[in-house]
């Protein structure tokens, strides 16, 4: 393959690096720049071209879903990579929805990344095995009857995850860069949307539909 030129996008300084050092030592001779946030990976994006970018989903300010939605709009000829801590198969569908060419956990094996950039890089999809199997289930399920996690945003969905594995509304304010006014105005959409009466409903509506299962993580957590 190509010697590519790949945009690595995460907001922890040693997950960057151990990404920078994983894909530039393929025998490929990959060459990688690094971004820690949405809005840096976009300054990148507006200076030089590359062949793929890998983002996280867990980035404060512009979360990887939005960033994925702005790269589609204006670099719709790249391809994405999702490579995020989150497992649950609603954010990988989204992801794909939102025009990700490809989703693994940060659990997987250096090798399966090496081969998921070279997938996408050729124009493929790639989807870890241990996540396909669950996502075909969930859009057989969304085919027959709607989910009620479509009722959602991105942005309900990930302040109904962070309150599921149990951080505080000051928490989630400072890992999503917004005020708690705002985490507490779309506390209040998610339950409307939902019709679940009280904090105590929503942990046990999300643990029953897999949220946060795969994620006991601090804030801020990759």
């Amino acid at each position: 393959m190509q010697a590519l030129h790949i945009l690595v996008a995460d907001d922890h300084a040693v997950v960057r690096e151990g990404l920078k050092r994983l894909l530039e030592s393929s025998p490929d001779a990959w060459a990688v720049t690094d971004a820690g946030s949405g809005f840096e990976a976009l300054e990148q994006l507006r200076r030089r071209p590359f062949d793929v970018a890998v983002f996280d989903l867990s980035m404060p300010g512009m979360t990887g879903l939005d960033l994925l939605v702005r790269v589609r709009a204006l670099y719709p000829a790249m391809p994405v990579l999702i490579l995020t801590m989150r497992a649950e198969e609603t954010y990988a569908r989204r992801a794909f929805e939102a025009g990700a060419r490809g989703y693994l956990t940060k659990d997987t094996a250096a090798q399966e990344l090496v081969s998921a950039v070279r997938k996408v890089a050729a124009g493929g999809v790639y989807v870890s095995a241990s996540l396909a199997d669950r996502l075909v289930m969930q859009l057989g399920a969304r085919g027959a009857a709607g989910q009620p996690l479509d009722r959602l945003s991105d942005r309900e969905l990930d302040v109904l995850r962070r309150l599921i594995v149990g951080q505080r509304p000051t928490e989630i304010a400072q890992a999503m860069c917004l005020s708690i006014k705002t985490v507490s105005s779309h506390k209040s959409r998610i339950q409307e949307k939902l019709q679940l009466p009280n904090l105590a409903a929503l942990v046990r509506f999300g643990l029953e539909q897999g949220l946060g299962a795969d994620d006991a993580r601090p804030a801020g957590g990759p």
